[in-house]
Formats: C-alpha cells, structure tokens, sequence
C-alpha cells in the first residue's frame, strides 16, 4: 500500500474507533497514519538518495 492509502485508511478507522467508541480501533487507526507518514518519508529520502547518486555519476563522468 502506498503512503497516501494507509493515511486514508487510517483516517477511516480512526473516525470508526470514535464513533464506536472502539480505542483499539482507533490506535490502528493512528498507527496506519504513521505507517504511512514513514513511507512518505522514506520515499523522499530514497529519492534525494538517488538524485545526488545521479549527480555524482554525472560528475564523474564529465571528469573524463
């Protein structure tokens, strides 16, 4: 699942576990929500990773 899907879904059961007055549903609920805040932002870590990957091979190559 991606990170704006578990943010969506936990959302959802956060809002159930209110309604219900379910805690656990609304702790899965907010941990969905980190789970997807933490894929975000590894996401953007990867891709910041990737482009100085990409800069650097650049550079070496016009080093050449």
């Amino acid at each position: 699942m991606g990170e704006q899907t578990d943010k969506a879904k936990g959302r959802v059961k956060e809002a159930a576990g209110d309604l219900t007055d379910d805690d656990d549903l609304k702790r899965e609920g907010k941990m969905d929500q980190a789970t997807g805040a933490v894929k975000g932002a590894t996401d953007k870590a990867k891709d910041k990773i990737d482009d100085a990957a990409d800069a650097l091979k650049r550079k070496a190559s016009d080093d050449r």
